[in-house]
């Protein structure tokens, strides 16, 4: 799902793009990409309206319009945004259109129809339980510490958690922990004030080059004017089993709350007390690289063009992700090629 850096992208491209035009009428082609209103209610409530800002919270672009109200578009997993001449061939998964006055249209693009498009008046709050902008100047390394000591569950779900902080996924997670040195099942209580502030400075500077380098584009992934480089700077996310860009052992990849995560066990050492209680010790049972489980670092084959069942695992391993890559790459390139991109 893309997170801050994807959305905040596809936000910079849009704002130029259709800030100042005016909305004539929208035609949605899946009503359940609606979010609590009927096609017709919704066409209603656009028609007419001037687009006067672009901008993001949390996950969720946001599409200011005159008279007060506005958008929320959530791409979610597979959610594409265009903006495109009104004679473009149609695509069957485009689930929303917005016609506008100048002849353009901006199309919703979403291939498994879980993203979600509301439309809100001023009075409306729907953002009210989504915590913090992590990249504001008014997230603090003080409101980053009070907010951490009020919480007691481990790194990785919490910095997941939207009500924590806003933008952050799976991604951008595994990335600043990394980058910190810090378990993902390492629980908040335990940290030290240089763990709390390293924490904090690495969080908002993976998401800072990310949202300079436009975002990942890992899975469907695509903004307006074209794809993200992040993927090709990330040190963990879906790395498991290449070597740890720190230390050189491999990364190790376990399942937290249902989601891949992705680590060093020895850069992120997670303290005894953590290990003891609360399924850590499950979890890490769990843990995978491409090599065989009991097996030391230093009995790991070594020299290059040197085969065995760590460099086959390895290789397997990577050639699964390059095909994972491939695919994805070429959904996005047909994605573009829809709308003469």
């Amino acid at each position: 799902m893309p997170e801050l850096p994807e959305v905040e992208t596809v936000v910079r491209d849009l704002r130029p793009l259709i800030v100042g035009v005016t909305i004539t009428d929208a035609t949605t082609h899946w009503a359940r990409t609606l979010r609590g209103i009927t096609p017709e209610a919704f066409a209603e409530g656009v028609a007419g309206r001037r687009i006067e800002g672009v901008s993001r919270r949390g996950k969720q672009i946001v599409v200011e319009l005159s008279g007060g109200s506005f958008l929320t578009i959530h791409l979610k997993m597979t959610g594409q945004l265009f903006v495109v001449p009104q004679d473009r061939p149609e695509d069957p998964y485009v689930r929303l259109v917005l016609q506008l006055d100048d002849g353009r249209e901006v199309r919703f693009r979403d291939i498994r129809k879980f993203g979600k498009i509301g439309v809100y008046v001023a009075a409306d709050d729907p953002f009210a339980a989504i915590g913090p902008e992590p990249l504001s100047d008014a997230f603090t390394l003080g409101v980053f510490r009070k907010r951490l000591r009020a919480r007691k569950g481990r790194l990785k779900p919490l910095l997941l958690d939207q009500t924590f902080v806003a933008g952050i996924g799976n991604i951008y997670a595994d990335e600043a922990l990394w980058a910190a040195r810090l378990h993902p099942l390492r629980t908040a209580r335990t940290l030290r004030p240089a763990d709390e502030r390293r924490l904090w400075i690495e969080v908002r500077r993976i998401l800072a080059e990310a949202v300079i380098r436009r975002g990942s584009s890992i899975d469907d992934y695509t903004a307006p004017d074209g794809d993200g480089e992040m993927q090709d700077h990330l040190a963990v996310y879906q790395r498991a089993g290449e070597p740890c860009p720190r230390c050189g052992r491999p990364i190790r990849r376990v399942v937290v709350g249902g989601r891949a995560t992705h680590f060093c066990s020895w850069c992120q050492r997670l303290p005894a007390a953590d290990r003891a209680g609360g399924g850590a010790a499950t979890i890490l049972r769990t843990m995978a690289t491409p090599e065989r489980r009991g097996r030391r670092w230093s009995e790991l084959p070594t020299g290059e063009g040197r085969v065995g069942p760590a460099t086959e695992g390895r290789s397997a391993a990577s050639s699964r992700a390059e095909r994972t890559r491939r695919a994805a790459a070429t959904r996005r390139a047909a994605a573009r090629a829809s709308v003469g991109g």
